[in-house]
């Protein structure tokens, strides 16, 4: 196991995982100082539907998180100030943000708007140091566009983002590689990315709380239980992660999706919704995300008001409203007369390489 442990990093691979601080809600205490000092969360447009984008430290004090419904973070805190996002103002602070990145190193793979990881192992400027690098990288952020930013640095890239999370907000974490199955032995395991809630059940279930008790376990065992995500728990709590930098990822999906301020329940209704609504947004997202490529299938998503979701996908190979009308008439046989709160369309993405290929052909 010795061996297996010190082979895991790839010798001389350094690592940045940035992460902004509360990026939306920073952006809008940045642009309007009366925000600064006040409970804040960004976006939640209707109060008993919307769900927040994120939220100030201020706002995380009364227990209010991203994602959480609007009406229940404003019976956590009354005096919470909730403003809608403004997305393209955020694009262009992420633009600078990454043209900062491209200073120290071209190797960024972006997460987010917020999030990206660098490679900067063959970055020479600061002796070659990622960790002044990232500090270095940080100050910038904040002279140029006076928000803070938090960063991990580690061998690794999850424990990069693992250690993105220990100093915030504007601060940063280092790993070394002397340390890295001394940081690992005791890490909880749903500290590890991709481990959910659902997930962690399982494993607790099994008496697995933290890496150590990976480590303890065989690997042929992991597997037959977990499958694939028990390969994956098992390499890194054994400080394995090959993975690489990637600077282009292939889009696999596009999709657009509505939540209703009230709910729906006919046919008819739904249909209006995807015709006049749903079917053009989607139409100009599959322009933007080179639906060149080809699409592979058609779905519809629908959300119950008793929060049940259901899906329904079909091989089709072009765009068309139509298609859309067979897939709602199949998806609504599951309704059972409950009101719908949302409905979604999508398009899944023909694979980049496999499209290529036959092209050729």
């Amino acid at each position: 196991m010795k061996n297996s442990q010190l082979n895991t990093e790839k010798k001389g691979r350094k690592i940045i995982h940035i992460d902004m601080d509360c990026f939306y809600a920073a952006v809008e205490m940045r642009d309007n100082p009366l925000l600064r000092n006040v409970p804040l969360a960004v976006g939640g447009h209707e109060r008993q539907r919307g769900v927040l984008s994120t939220c100030n430290y201020e706002a995380r004090k009364f227990g209010i998180r991203s994602a959480m419904p609007t009406g229940k973070a404003l019976k956590l805190c009354p005096n919470l100030v909730v403003v809608p996002g403004r997305m393209q103002v955020y694009k262009e602070v992420s633009l600078h943000i990454h043209r900062i990145f491209k200073r120290y190193t071209d190797k960024i793979e972006p997460l987010s708007l917020d999030e990206a990881y660098l490679d900067v192992s063959d970055c020479s400027l600061l002796h070659g140091s990622a960790t002044l690098i990232a500090e270095q990288i940080r100050k910038d952020i904040f002279n140029e566009l006076q928000l803070t930013a938090s960063a991990g640095i580690a061998p690794l890239k999850f424990l990069a983002k693992i250690a993105s999370d220990l100093n915030k907000p504007n601060g940063q974490y280092v790993i070394t590689p002397e340390k890295v199955m001394s940081e690992i032995k005791g890490l909880p395991l749903e500290k590890i990315p991709g481990v959910g809630k659902v997930s962690l059940e399982r494993l607790h279930q099994f008496g697995l709380y933290t890496c150590n008790d990976v480590q303890r376990c065989e690997q042929r065992e992991l597997l037959l239980r977990f499958g694939k995500m028990g390969a994956s728990l098992w390499k890194r709590s054994h400080g394995i992660d090959e993975r690489e930098v990637i600077t282009e990822r292939n889009r696999k999906s596009v999709g657009v999706e509505r939540t209703f301020t009230h709910n729906i329940h006919s046919f008819e209704e739904c249909w209006s919704v995807i015709q006049t609504k749903l079917y053009p947004e989607l139409e100009k997202r599959l322009l933007k995300a080179n639906g060149s490529l080809g699409i592979a299938k058609q779905g519809i998503k629908i959300k119950f008001a008793d929060f049940q979701q259901t899906t329904i996908e079909h091989v089709h190979s072009s765009l068309t409203l139509p298609f859309f009308e067979e897939l709602l008439i199949e998806v609504l046989e599951r309704q059972k007369n409950r009101e719908i709160r949302l409905i979604g369309v999508s398009v899944m993405l023909k694979d980049r390489e496999v499209f290529q290929q036959l092209s050729l052909i």
